[in-house]
């Protein structure tokens, strides 16, 4: 797993990538959780999801926000983290101009910046919000959303309560065009203490199923003319 340091918008930045052997593969970016509360992409749900993905022939991405380990820059509540997310797709577009489609995987604090990611990027196909924060954080830029995919959250999570993410997921089950899916991993707490195992069965059962075309609106009826 090559380690590879590439510019962002505050000076270098620190990623862990994985290219698959396909030109035309699909490219994964793994967001990790807040950095002023030890977020990093060595964080171990953040390594499962990037390793969960490279398993499926994706070319793979988890990188250090800025001001984490070897990422230069100083913290900046979000936008300058959505910038360095932004620079870190480019990078590897750059190096796989053939590939057409990109998934998100975010985890607290990273989901909140994955889901802004998937609004300026059309190319984002499939997203993974993990233990998403709306309690804290405004999701109401999701306005639409514009790509199916997988919310997941534990309903003993007292940092992101269960009712605030049923409201997120539900608000965003009206939408037309997308298919949003929710999962609950019963008893996990934020951190998902004892029940990794579970909530990577999901995501994998979630990433397989669209891969095979599943879980995903069906295209509309043709109108008679």
């Amino acid at each position: 797993m090559p380690e590879v340091i590439f510019n962002g918008p505050a000076g270098r930045l620190e990623g862990r990538y994985q290219p698959s052997k396909e030109k035309s593969a699909p490219i994964a970016i793994i967001l990790h959780p807040h950095p002023q509360f030890g977020g990093t992409m060595n964080n171990q749900i953040v390594y499962q999801l990037f390793y969960m993905f490279q398993k499926r022939g994706f070319t793979t991405l988890r990188f250090n926000f800025r001001g984490i380990g070897r990422s230069q820059g100083e913290f900046d509540h979000g936008a300058g983290e959505l910038s360095d997310a932004a620079s870190a797709l480019d990078w590897v577009q750059s190096l796989h101009p053939d590939s057409k489609s990109c998934w998100v995987a975010g985890y607290s604090f990273g989901a909140w910046i994955g889901m802004q990611l998937l609004m300026r990027r059309p190319e984002i196909e499939g997203f993974m919000s993990i233990a998403p924060q709306p309690n804290i954080y405004d999701f109401s830029f999701l306005a639409p959303c514009p790509s199916s995919g997988l919310i997941i959250n534990g309903d003993s999570d007292k940092v992101a309560p269960e009712k605030d993410v049923n409201g997120l997921v539900e608000k965003l089950k009206t939408q037309k065009g997308i298919l949003i899916t929710h999962r609950t991993v019963e008893g996990a707490n934020h951190f998902f203490n004892g029940h990794v195992e579970k909530l990577m069965a999901e995501c994998e059962d979630y990433l397989d199923r669209r891969l095979d075309g599943e879980l995903v609106p069906e295209p509309a009826a043709k109108r008679i003319r």
